[in-house]
């Protein structure tokens, strides 16, 4: 029978080596080439989506001025920020399943964080060379080839980040436009942008790096409470580990009444937030992998079997003679079920949601100059001022109708086209007729202004409701 359900006591104190700035070792294997997969994949989407073209615009383009957003074919206006709560929702839920399988996975292989340190880590070590040459170029004095090498860096740095910060700027801004005003003259707003984010990125990945995982990330702090007995995480073997001891390759370590970790630190050296995995699970571990590569190369040399350090759970680790769990029943926990059953609700209301929203919006506001006046023989007349959207990529031509009280209409037909993607301020007026106004002198009626249009396939309505006043 499982054990019960409980939360996952997490270190809170990272423990760091003896220097101050961390140097990672580089290291080859299996988690390595995932981190790197991941790097090549979500940069891919970052810096490649803004290039895309559909139907002669920008493919993905959140233009404020015009509050419009393009999204694939797609046209949202701000009254379809609900779908931006649905996807925050839907991604929070994502974190808490991905944390209840294994743990902080999220922070190793996926966070802007973890990816952009990772680059700027790839270009220090270009530039600067491997982890001994770091640390023999910290502790060398000033002269022409350590500015060089610096220098060098920094410029790398500073370019990647202009870029960054470029390429988030072209998600409001069309890219291209950005793009051709770069060599001659960029607006205030896009230079600011530009440069903010890109300093954000030089700060975080060039200096702050680890800190950020070890104190300003809260995750870290609230991931065991979505953490049980089961989930697993990166964990030392502890009962295999202990004694700790060097030992000659192929040798024996019961025999040598010694454990199997040999103690060479490479586990640390490797890991990107310098914390020391064998002093068991702390907060500031992204759950990388890094030191189970490290780990399985040094057992591979020794001829020791592999998964000292290795992803485990609390239950198979602490509990003499519990086999690991199958991946059914890993899967078929009930903290994985309750988390992977909201996702797919919520994907599919919202998915259900966005598939079948109203191409065409409508809003309307009285004019508040002119609440309600008296025209000739005692008609009333209202004048509104309508907002028309179209959220589709071809243009459309609508019809003005109104309903809501007998005799209401239009002064005068209003027939508008709206263009693909477009929005239309319209001014209309209704007039009662005389004899109505007569009759409800004094009431606030109850209407509802609609209008209707087809795109070539089908006629679609759109309808808000308003009230018409009837002065004494």
């Amino acid at each position: 029978m499982a054990p019960p359900t409980r939360t996952i006591p997490i270190v809170s104190a990272a423990c760091g080596p003896s220097e101050d700035k961390i140097q990672m070792r580089s290291i080859t294997g299996v988690f390595t080439r995932w981190r790197w997969a991941m790097v090549w994949l979500t940069q891919a989407l970052f810096y490649g989506l803004p290039w895309l073209t559909m139907h002669g615009r920008q493919a993905v383009l959140f233009d404020l001025q015009a509050d419009r957003f393009f999204l694939f074919g797609a046209v949202l206006y701000p009254q379809d920020l609900i779908y931006l709560a649905g996807l925050l929702v839907i991604s929070a839920l994502l974190l808490f399943f991905a944390t209840t399988l294994a743990g902080r996975v999220w922070c190793g292989f996926a966070c802007p964080q973890t990816v952009y340190t990772e680059l700027f880590q790839w270009i220090e070590h270009r530039t600067e060379g491997d982890r001994q040459a770091r640390l023999r170029l910290d502790r060398s004095p000033w002269n022409g080839q350590k500015l060089l090498r610096r220098g060098s860096k920094h410029l790398a740095w500073a370019l990647l980040a202009l870029w960054t910060g470029f390429t988030l700027v072209g998600y409001f801004t069309p890219i291209r436009e950005l793009a051709q005003a770069v060599p001659h003259q960029l607006g205030p707003w896009e230079s600011f942008w530009i440069g903010f984010y890109g300093l954000a990125t030089y700060g975080n990945a060039g200096f702050l790096r680890e800190s950020v995982c070890q104190h300003m990330c809260p995750y870290g702090r609230f991931q065991g409470s979505l953490m049980d007995a089961s989930t697993l995480y990166v964990a030392y073997d502890e009962r295999r580990g202990e004694p700790r001891a060097p030992r000659p390759r192929g040798s024996d370590p019961v025999q040598r009444g010694s454990g199997a970790c040999v103690d060479c630190t490479l586990c640390v050296q490797v890991c990107p937030v310098g914390i020391d995995i064998r002093q068991g699970l702390q907060a500031a571990c992204i759950s990388c992998g890094l030191c189970i590569d490290a780990c399985n190369q040094v057992m591979d040399k020794l001829r020791a079997p592999r998964g000292l350090i290795r992803l485990a759970s609390e239950r198979e680790l602490y509990h003499a003679g519990t086999p690991a769990l199958t991946l059914r029943a890993h899967l078929g926990r009930r903290r994985v079920i309750v988390y992977g059953g909201l996702i797919a609700l919520a994907s599919t209301l919202m998915a259900l949601s966005f598939i079948h929203r109203p191409t065409l919006r409508l809003n309307a506001v009285r004019d508040r100059a002119v609440l309600a006046r008296q025209v000739e023989n005692g008609a009333v007349e209202n004048v509104y001022r309508l907002q028309l959207m179209n959220a589709s990529e071809r243009p459309r031509d609508v019809q003005v109708d109104v309903t809501g009280a007998h005799g209401l209409r239009l002064t005068a037909p209003a027939r508008v086209h709206l263009a693909a993607a477009g929005a239309h301020m319209q001014t209309v007026t209704l007039r009662l007729p005389p004899e109505q106004a007569r009759v409800l002198a004094g009431q606030v009626l109850p209407i509802r202004i609609g209008i209707a249009g087809t795109d070539g396939h089908a006629i679609e309505h759109a309808e808000t409701s308003s009230t018409f006043m009837v002065p004494r």
